[in-house]
């Protein structure tokens, strides 16, 4: 927890200094249709990961759905806003787990009814902490915290603009 509450605090001092310098392209992800409704994503520095729409949709239900990824994302990422927070503050952390679950509509997807929107309806994460003792604060607050601060959830909650180009 040294080490991340270091490197947080040297980023943070960094950026405060230097705030030009805050802002980025984030790397980019291919996504390739293989065949059927299967897709391979590869990034720049070697990441990849595969996805699948179930069989009830067309696909062969062989890697879990973009969707999957999404709410893995988040869960990901509260967790990892949590290790970061803790460590600002010298907590010292056990296990912690998130579940994000969300409901959904397919007639959205499916473009069936144009007032369902295509993406998750709603959403809940849940955070499990076991051998954590809240020091000076509520484990709610360091859970809370790392929602509010994390990006993966912060894209799915405000109004991002998307751009989309076409070529041949």
């Amino acid at each position: 927890m040294d080490k991340i509450a270091t490197a947080v605090a040297t980023a943070s001092q960094y950026l405060t200094d230097h705030p030009e310098e805050a802002g980025y392209t984030d790397s980019l992800a291919t996504a390739t249709l293989e065949a059927g409704l299967k897709v391979s994503v590869r990034g720049g520095s070697g990441e990849s990961l595969t996805t699948d729409m179930p069989a009830s949709i067309g696909g062969d239900g062989s890697a879990p759905s973009p969707g999957w990824y999404l709410r893995a994302a988040e869960a990901a990422c509260v967790a990892t806003l949590i290790a970061m927070r803790a460590a600002q503050l010298g907590v010292k952390l056990g296990r912690v787990e998130v579940d994000v679950t969300s409901e959904s509509d397919d007639r959205g997807i499916l473009g069936l009814d144009h007032d369902v929107p295509a993406g998750p309806l709603s959403t809940t994460i849940k955070v499990r902490f076991s051998d954590t003792a809240s020091q000076g604060g509520s484990l709610s607050e360091l859970a809370d915290w790392a929602v509010a601060h994390c990006p993966v959830v912060d894209a799915v909650l405000r109004a991002v603009p998307v751009l989309v180009e076409v070529s041949s």
